[in-house]
């Protein structure tokens, strides 16, 4: 949860070595698009870095669970099936 939308996570079959990694990755390629501030092709390649591991990571592209659900990624809360959960934690932790 990122200011009320749900975000997806990892794909928790990536063993830890790996989800590291990648989480390394993505990391650098974010330190990328920042240092390539006015450099058009350096700030396209470094995004481009960030989705393909974001991807890598299960955190875009295809869903990576098999049981049918929905992806709600990055749509608030409040709209979606998971409402009065969220209504109940928000409310616990009004941050």
């Amino acid at each position: 949860m990122v200011r009320g939308r749900l975000w997806r996570a990892s794909d928790p079959s990536l063993g830890e070595a790996e989800r590291q990694r990648l989480v390394d990755d993505l990391m650098d390629a974010r330190r990328a698009v920042r240092d390539a501030k006015g450099d058009e092709n350096a700030v396209r390649e470094a995004r481009q870095r960030v989705d393909a591991t974001k991807r890598a990571l299960g955190e875009r592209g295809p869903v990576w669970w098999e049981d049918g659900a929905p992806d709600y990624n990055r749509h608030l809360a409040k709209n979606t099936p998971y409402a009065q959960w969220w209504a109940s934690v928000s409310a616990d932790n009004p941050d």
